[in-house]
């Protein structure tokens, strides 16, 4: 169990005394590992749906996510994308404590960009990225999250899902502004939000992970989690302060981001935020400076920050009642 010692008493006589604090027990958020598991997805190459490496990807995730859940769902669709190629997709769920109603749902895109649209050098426009920091990130995390919650199980009566979505990043290219549609992204959560893998899902509260993993992130308070769930902002913001983290977890607004919370707020109905790395400064204009280049790569990413984010969404997790 996660929570210390009860603070009841059989001996009659005691009954007086102070209550006993209940200390909760949150096990340590390991970096190295959480930097293995971006690694091992990197090492795959680009997961780009209808590529090798993107199958392989798939069946890693399965195999890793199984063994430290109490059960798996995969989660086959078939969609299509802005340029109207149909392409099958996985999205891929671990549940903790399945029989639990209170529950909290964790999760990232493991897709990775087809195009390096926003590369300097135009000949790499069409080539697909690693997408270390830009999906394999929040992934990476999760993953080593999951790990935690097989050797140092939470109550009984909290619920754990962990979704790995599929789809979010094939969107059309920045060069073909004219296609674009927000319903052109976060395909496997629109998927999910609509046909969830048990019929009437519900959770708590949700929390996305988006491009977690690069050097000295500034993490606002994005638009549209503030929209839908601040009470969530700001129980997670209050956690990453209280463990010295303020400097990462800023108490600013951030730009509306099309993304995989959207749908589960708007569609599932699941109050959900999104930890992402916002820079209005960099090249871009919106997001770190390698998104959506072939640098989005593991030279990318930085173990601190994954450390930073990891232990802020275990504490908090590891907190609820």
């Amino acid at each position: 169990s996660a929570c210390g010692p009860s603070a009841r008493q059989a001996d009659s006589t005691v009954k007086h005394q102070p209550k006993e604090k209940i200390t909760v027990n949150v096990p340590v958020f390991k970096a190295d590992s959480a930097y293995a598991f971006v690694a091992k997805q990197v090492s795959f190459g680009p997961r780009v749906p209808g590529s090798e490496a993107h199958l392989a990807c798939a069946d890693w995730l399965s195999e890793k996510l199984s063994g430290y859940a109490d059960t798996l769902y995969q989660q086959r669709f078939r969609t299509r994308v802005y340029d109207r190629r149909s392409f099958e997709g996985l999205n891929i769920i671990g549940s903790f404590n399945q029989s639990a109603k209170r529950r909290i749902v964790l999760a990232a895109h493991w897709d990775s960009r087809p195009y390096a649209d926003h590369d300097d050098d135009p000949g790499n426009h069409r080539t697909p990225i690693d997408g270390a920091n830009d999906g394999a990130s929040g992934v990476g995390v999760l993953i080593e999250i999951a790990r935690l919650l097989a050797e140092n199980p939470v109550d009984e009566k909290m619920g754990i899902d962990i979704i790995l979505f599929d789809l979010e990043d094939y969107g059309p290219a920045t060069q073909e502004r004219d296609r674009y549609s927000e319903d052109s992204w976060a395909l496997g959560s629109q998927y999910w939000a609509k046909t969830p893998h048990l019929p009437g899902y519900r959770a708590r509260f949700g929390i996305l992970l988006d491009m977690v993993g690069a050097a000295d992130p500034e993490f606002p308070r994005e638009y549209f989690s503030q929209q839908y769930a601040s009470w969530v902002l700001d129980k997670v913001w209050r956690k990453a302060f209280d463990l010295g983290y303020g400097s990462y977890f800023v108490n600013k607004p951030g730009a509306p981001i099309s993304d995989d919370h959207v749908p589960m707020n708007e569609i599932a109905g699941i109050p959900t935020i999104n930890i992402i790395h916002l820079d209005p400064n960099s090249v871009n204009g919106t997001f770190f400076e390698h998104w959506h280049t072939i640098n989005d790569n593991l030279d990318a990413i930085d173990k601190e920050t994954l450390r930073i984010v990891g232990e802020v969404v275990t504490s908090v997790i590891y907190h609820e009642k």
